[in-house]
């Protein structure tokens, strides 16, 4: 795609995020961005926060980024199982099965049709019990780890490492490795959990990468970026120019290292924070993230972020509505389905 197309469809896609009083001012972001064409600008004296217009945002995520069921390709042959997402997870171990479980059993909830685990020995036989449309490959602390899951990672539209993954040196050793590949086959990742661990000391590895997410909570965000303003800043300057980051929390937030800009995303959700959310809408995003480079979309990893954050958040409340604080992960997975077709399929 040449640098003017996508500085057009990126100018579309502005109408979509931001009230008409930013627009100048963004437009005029994304335009020295783009002249420059470099990762962030250190004269930036501060993250400027910017609201996005939700609705126009569901709107162009519902007719240009969720493929159509039994839709035909360019060759007028139906969609095979495959072209829907092929996903990878690079977790689990011992003490954390369900974590793994719950980032790739939702990508197939929200539309894969197909999800691999790349976990330790001790924890595949668990995690497979869980489900059996799960392709588990015991294979993240065999001694030839790299050569055995390399030639898999091919097939795999986008990975994500962390969840479940724990913090044996030796595992972490290996994931190093693995982004170290991801890097040479241009491979989509989403960064959570353990995975953010790694980079508190390895930030650098995210150098030369693009099509990265980030997806921290609020602790691993200050682990990994700090409190400080200014820290916050100079750890960011050290992300790839295709990197952005979500902060988890009550209002979700998308920050764009390479133009200083944080979007804030709709509130949502209800106040039960059951363990494994933060799972579901690494799966979630993962879906998105494969539907919106397939679609070509300028900016797929802002849309499929966005998408998965409000479907997971709708997800939560009506959860919450039936359970109430006995409410888990489970419940908010049995929810996708009835959300997504109300906020993804069925439009006024």
């Amino acid at each position: 795609m040449s640098l003017s197309k996508r500085f057009v469809n990126l100018q579309n896609l502005n109408y979509y995020l931001l009230p008409l009083s930013h627009s100048k001012i963004i437009g005029n972001w994304l335009s020295s961005n783009f002249h420059q064409n470099s990762a962030y600008s250190s004269k930036m004296s501060k993250f400027i926060e910017v609201p996005i217009q939700a609705e126009k945002l569901l709107k162009l995520t519902r007719s240009t980024v969720i493929p159509k069921l039994n839709a035909t390709g360019s060759s007028g042959k139906q969609r095979h199982k495959g072209q829907a997402g092929r996903i990878g997870v690079i977790g689990g171990s011992l003490e954390y099965t369900g974590a793994p479980y719950f980032s790739a059993i939702s990508a197939m909830r929200v539309g894969a049709d197909l999800a691999h685990v790349f976990c330790q020995r001790d924890a595949a036989v668990v995690i497979k019990s869980y489900s059996p449309e799960l392709i588990v490959h015991p294979l993240l602390d065999a001694e030839d780890a790299i050569e055995q899951i390399a030639p898999w990672l091919e097939r795999l539209h986008v990975l994500i490492i962390g969840p479940g993954l724990g913090r044996d040196p030796k595992i972490q050793k290996t994931v190093i490795s693995l982004i170290e590949h991801c890097k040479h086959i241009n491979k989509p990742l989403i960064i959570d959990a353990d995975g953010l661990f790694i980079l508190n000391e390895n930030i650098d590895l995210l150098n030369d990468l693009s099509n990265v997410i980030l997806t921290p909570n609020a602790m691993e965000f200050r682990r990994l970026f700090s409190d400080d303003v200014d820290v916050m800043k100079q750890r960011m300057a050290r992300l790839g120019a295709g990197v952005i980051v979500l902060e988890k929390g009550p209002q979700d937030k998308i920050y764009i290292p390479s133009t200083s800009e944080i979007y804030t995303l709709p509130a949502g959700g209800s106040g039960r924070r059951c363990g494994g959310q933060g799972d579901l809408l690494c799966g979630s995003i993962a879906t998105f993230f494969h539907w919106a480079l397939e679609s070509n979309q300028s900016n797929a990893a802002f849309v499929a972020t966005f998408a998965a954050s409000y479907l997971v958040k709708q997800c939560n409340a009506a959860g919450f509505e039936k359970w109430g604080r006995s409410m888990v992960a489970s419940d908010m997975l049995n929810e996708i389905h009835i959300v997504f077709r109300n906020v993804f399929e069925e439009t006024n």
